[in-house]
């Protein structure tokens, strides 16, 4: 009879822990400087990424509102969105980059060329995807979003 000890939880990650070839095939390190990117990291740089583009929203889309909460509710809907996704195409089409990734240690790079810049048309299938939200959190046995694995490009650490 197979317990709930021979199973683990989807928290654990697969038995072996990073052992378990996540990036090998697309010639990563298991660790260290150049391997995959964690959950944890991405997710920090996603939201140090999307307030940054809730203050530029604010700097630049100011409503007429009293208090600083009251405006940012009161922001038009299409603002935050627009300014992360310029963010991201800009920054990662020219840096390898945004805000986020550099301030956890990561950067974008492509997986076939990793000298190369990821280039304007990769990082705007990239956001435009990643905007979509599902093709981000569905991920390949790499770890890699759908975004990512559309583009080309993977997310590591530096």
């Amino acid at each position: 009879m197979v317990s709930r000890e021979d199973m683990g939880s989807w928290l654990e990650g697969t038995p072996g822990g990073r052992d378990d070839g996540r990036g090998q095939r697309l010639g990563l390190p298991p660790d260290g400087p150049g391997c995959l990117a964690t959950i944890g990291r991405r997710l920090v740089a996603l939201v140090v990424d999307w307030l940054l583009a809730t203050l530029v929203a604010f700097l630049f889309f100011r409503p007429d509102a009293s208090g600083f909460f009251e405006s940012i509710s009161a922001l038009p809907a299409w603002s935050q969105p627009l300014v992360f996704a310029v963010e991201n195409v800009l920054l990662v089409s020219t840096l390898g980059f945004t805000v986020g990734h550099r301030l956890l240690g990561m950067r974008v790079r492509r997986v076939a060329e990793p000298a190369r810049t990821v280039g304007v048309g990769r990082a705007l299938l990239r956001t435009v995807l990643l905007c979509l939200v599902i093709p981000a959190v569905v991920w390949d046995a790499d770890g890699r979003g759908l975004h990512d694995r559309a583009a080309g490009t993977v997310l590591v650490r530096t």
